[in-house]
């Protein structure tokens, strides 16, 4: 067998064992993507384009599981935005963009789930990556997806991997986001077999001190001379679990009432609850953060309020969230007693995050 066939064979057995196809382009015409009334198709660079001034582009009829989707964004130096979105469903999608203008900065490629059409970048620094961008021609953002995990490259370099998505989606569709205009070419998609063994949940060493569970209200407009704790202790409450930091990402399990409009959103916000029962009585320290603000009480009485909003603190301040971020000493009384946290939220992220120690 020559050395050349026995490549190719080799090949066609790998794409086999793990179930890959071969990328198919999708391309920049009007017959194959539901696109914003200012999108424009247009030839640029000997290439098909898509301009998306702000908003998603979406390919029709096209649901993606596993595989690998790219494409090519032409430089950009004026604060733009331009990335993949994939597996949407119900108003929730995972999403990676560039920041071309952020070109060399710790948060130049963000990951971000969105939930009922709300960016959560906020509430997970983790995700994000100091990539340096092309000044001139084309950058190409590729996703490799792997049942619940993702791995980010630019420029065919690994930049970022997420080790658990965020929606727990499998399948759903994909598109293109932009903000602020940006232009889009040679968009690819590779489809492959969801892998069921690696869907086994990987045990990871969670502080036991983590709050793993809240009781929440669902959203309300946000107006300070109307809040009364006598009012929302009495609300309708439904118990959502954290995720394994502690998290709780907010719109994943309510819908604004005022939404998916970034900082032109109004404030809206929901209560979360917490019973704690103590044997005696007792001083234990409460740690938390929060996005964007919060009031908290502590057996109806206001002991803390806090603003982490996005540049609150000054125009660098991005509003992550740290749950080491702030303390409280709780005076506890003997047998029952309630946390009450209200939480404000007007974009990019609405989570709170605590643990009692």
């Amino acid at each position: 067998m020559t050395k050349t066939l026995f490549s190719i064979i080799s090949l066609f057995s790998l794409q086999l064992a793990f179930g890959q196809n071969s990328p198919s382009k999708i391309d920049m015409i009007p017959s194959k993507w539901d696109v914003p009334n200012d999108a424009l198709f247009e030839k640029f660079d000997n290439r098909e384009t898509l301009v998306l001034k702000s908003g998603r582009a979406t390919v029709k009829n096209l649901d993606f599981t596993n595989g690998t989707i790219e494409v090519d964004v032409y430089a950009n130096p004026i604060r733009s935005f331009a990335g993949i979105n994939f597996r949407e469903h119900n108003d929730h999608q995972e999403e990676v963009y560039m920041r071309m203008h952020k070109s060399n900065q710790v948060d130049a490629v963000q990951y971000t789930p969105i939930f009922n059409n709300e960016s959560n970048w906020q509430l997970y620094r983790e995700h994000q990556a100091k990539v340096s961008f092309k000044d001139t021609g084309w950058n190409t953002l590729r996703i490799d997806v792997h049942n619940q995990s993702a791995e980010v490259f630019v420029n065919n370099m690994k930049v970022m991997s997420v080790p658990k998505l965020k929606t727990n989606q499998d399948e759903g569709g994909i598109g293109l986001w932009a903000l602020f205009g940006n232009r889009f070419s040679n968009f690819k998609v590779s489809h492959s077999d969801m892998d069921e063994k690696s869907n086994l949940a990987e045990v990871v060493e969670v502080d036991p001190n983590i709050i793993t569970s809240w009781d929440i209200t669902t959203a309300f407009p946000y107006e300070e001379d109307k809040l009364s704790f006598e009012g929302f202790s009495k609300e309708k409450y439904t118990t959502v679990s954290t995720e394994e930091s502690g998290l709780v990402p907010i719109s994943k399990y309510v819908k604004k009432s005022s939404g998916g409009r970034f900082e032109q959103n109004k404030e809206d916000y929901v209560v979360a609850t917490k019973t704690i029962h103590s044997e005696k009585k007792e001083t234990r320290l409460f740690s938390f953060d929060y996005s964007d603000k919060i009031m908290v009480y502590l057996n109806g009485k206001v002991i803390f309020k806090g603003n982490n909003a996005f540049r609150a603190k000054g125009i660098q301040h991005m509003g992550h969230i740290d749950i080491n971020a702030n303390k409280l000493y709780l005076e506890l009384e003997k047998g029952t007693n309630k946390i009450h946290c209200v939480v404000i939220d007007k974009a990019n992220g609405w989570g709170l995050v605590a643990k009692l120690e």
